[in-house]
């Protein structure tokens, strides 16, 4: 459920444009709600759950993830439609730590725990892969609503095996919740998302836009602040003295610095760059999603072969190899989703290579008693990369869209209507252009083609580069540190 619920909703995101009357930045945030809420549960869960018992809070977070998904499903408007993400987004980040918490004590022996979490990895794997499959054809036989609503009896299925196979589990020595980590991190978090996502509509230098910027890295400071001051920390910084663990962790920001963020503009450009209905966007998405699954076991083969130096920045740098060949399909006259094929193959396989060695190197490189922060922080790294950069993809599509109309359309539109035009097309309202040049019908689909295709240049060029010089900086950290010689004298 929690896999599924990521990559199926950005199938629906163009209808929900439509239906709803939901701007581009709406999107963005009925996307980053979700990532958001799931980063300021996933340390308090963990704690909670050994205090409490990790099956009560596992079944308790699993029916309000269903109730959330209701109300998801049954709002009206965007506005609600986030705030109801945003409380989705805070149950799914419980139950998917609790199903680790609950793995972890029930599967405690060798064989057995590596079964288990090779099958839980395989059923979470299928939730991202073939989530946009799913979500293309709920939207083909059914109504948008079914993608949250679908949670629902999924959620009773989860509780009826929950209470026959679960044994409940408590931790003796639990420690106190870090509700002042908590709130500063996601403080932060949330102001810079804000600021990036906000910014060009108030003015990155205007005195509100740099008040917001202000606020995040004040609330960052003082995260790190509450972090090294708290006996039991939710974040010990200690860990990244292990290099292998902040290599690693380069790799969590790498993979959500360029793989997943894009995965929530993709299907935009296939509905209305390449004029695909849902159900073919979910299908052609498969290209960029399965390699994940199939490449998991060799991962995992490559990494006890040649270790973690070598593999997840190999991994990082196919994706990027992936978003280049990608940009390079999309320029081309005849772009299809042939033309994309080879680069979203690519970037699948890249993930898939650097996915599970990332958490299995983060968790392994720390002690035991370590291993369950050393998760929280690795899941962590990836949310917080992930809200951030969705909020960084659609600035720069939005900025490659409005250079392309600024350079083909008569300088007669202000810049604020140019803007927002820039955001109409960016979220995929085709019917903007025509609105704001009524006398341009027969040129507008060729505009409104050229702008998009070159907006989404931008978006692979800065996907493509971005994880390059980040599997770079992973292979350095990774690296073993140089033995000084002796100072003579």
């Amino acid at each position: 459920m929690f896999g599924l619920e990521i990559s199926s909703v950005p199938v629906i995101l163009p209808t929900l444009e439509r239906v709803l009357g939901a701007d581009f930045q709406d999107m963005q945030w009925i996307m980053n709600a979700y990532t958001i809420a799931c980063t300021t549960v996933l340390m308090a869960t963990g704690t909670l759950a050994d205090r409490f018992g990790r099956r009560r809070v596992f079944a308790a977070s699993t029916v309000a993830f269903a109730v959330t998904s209701l109300f998801c499903g049954v709002a009206p408007n965007a506005f609600l439609l986030i705030v109801a993400r945003f409380a989705q987004g805070m149950a799914g980040g419980a139950m998917f730590i609790c199903t680790i918490a609950v793995l972890s004590h029930q599967f405690q022996e060798g064989r057995e725990r590596g079964r288990a979490f090779a099958i839980w990895g395989v059923i979470a794997g299928i939730g991202l892969g073939f989530g946009p499959v799913i979500g293309g054809a709920i939207i083909a036989l059914s109504t948008w609503q079914w993608v949250f609503l679908v949670h629902v009896p999924l959620a009773a299925v989860t509780l009826i095996l929950t209470q026959a196979g679960v044994r409940e589990s408590r931790d003796p020595d639990a420690k106190h919740l870090d509700l002042l980590g908590i709130a500063t991190l996601t403080a932060s978090v949330f102001c810079l998302t804000f600021y990036i996502t906000q910014g060009a509509d108030l003015g990155f230098s205007s005195l509100a836009g740099l008040a917001i910027l202000a606020a995040a890295a004040a609330s960052f400071v003082a995260f790190i602040f509450a972090e090294n001051l708290n006996p039991h920390p939710m974040f010990d910084f200690s860990v990244f003295k292990v290099r292998n663990f902040s290599g690693a962790i380069i790799g969590c920001i790498g993979m959500n610095f360029s793989y997943w963020p894009f995965m929530i503009y993709l299907p935009i450009y296939f509905t209305i760059g390449l004029g695909y209905d849902s159900t073919v966007t979910g299908l052609v998405l498969l290209a960029y999603t399965v390699p994940f699954l199939v490449m998991t076991p060799v991962a995992q083969y490559l990494l006890h072969r040649y270790g973690a130096r070598t593999v997840i920045p190999l991994g990082l740098f196919t994706i990027g190899l992936g978003f280049l060949l990608m940009r390079f399909g999309s320029a081309l006259l005849d772009a299809s989703w042939l033309t994309m094929l080879p680069g979203a193959l690519l970037a699948g396989i890249g993930i898939g290579l650097t996915s599970t060695p990332v958490t299995d190197t983060t968790t392994g490189s720390v002690s035991a008693d370590r291993a369950g922060m050393a998760s929280g922080i690795d899941t962590s790294a990836r949310l917080i990369a992930l809200a951030i950069n969705i909020a960084v993809m659609g600035f720069v599509l939005v900025e490659g869209v409005l250079a392309y109309l600024k350079s083909a359309l008569p300088p007669a539109l202000d810049a604020i209507e140019l803007r927002s035009l820039a955001q109409g097309i960016a979220a995929g309202s085709v019917t903007s252009l025509d609105q704001k040049l009524p006398g341009a019908l027969d040129t507008s689909g060729a505009i409104l083609h050229a702008a998009l295709t070159h907006g989404f240049g931008w978006v692979m060029l800065y996907g493509g580069i971005g994880v390059w010089i980040l599997a770079a900086l992973s292979f350095v950290i990774f690296s073993p540190a140089k033995k000084r010689s002796p100072i003579a004298g």
